[in-house]
C-alpha cells in the first residue's frame, strides 16, 4: 500500500465535480483581463491571442486544455503571466 507523504494534495476531483480555482491571491500586475482574439490550433499545442487593454498577450497551451476549458474566439479570460527571468540585450 502506498501512502501519500505528509502535506501531499488529495486526488483531483472526478470529472463533473471539478472545483473552481481562485485567482484572488495572485499579484494584480500579473493578470491581464481580455477576450480571445485568435486561436491557432495544432495537434499537440495551440497558440491563443488574448486582446487586452494593454495589447495582445499570446499564450501557448495544450490543445487538450483548449478543448477541456471550452476556449473559443470571444471567450473572456484572464491571462496570468509568470516570469522567472528577464534577459536584456543591447541593440
Amino acid at each position: 500500500m502506498v501512502r501519500p507523504v505528509s502535506g501531499a494534495r488529495a486526488a483531483p476531483p472526478k470529472p463533473g465535480k471539478q472545483k473552481r480555482m481562485s485567482i484572488q491571491s495572485i499579484n494584480v500586475r500579473n493578470q491581464f483581463r481580455g477576450r480571445i482574439k485568435e486561436i491557432i490550433s495544432g495537434p499537440v499545442v495551440s497558440e491563443i491571442d488574448v486582446e487586452t487593454p494593454h495589447g495582445i498577450v499570446t499564450s501557448v497551451v495544450t490543445s487538450r486544455s483548449v478543448r477541456d476549458l471550452g476556449l473559443q474566439v470571444g471567450t473572456e479570460v484572464i491571462a496570468l503571466v509568470k516570469s522567472t527571468e528577464v534577459a536584456i540585450a543591447k541593440v
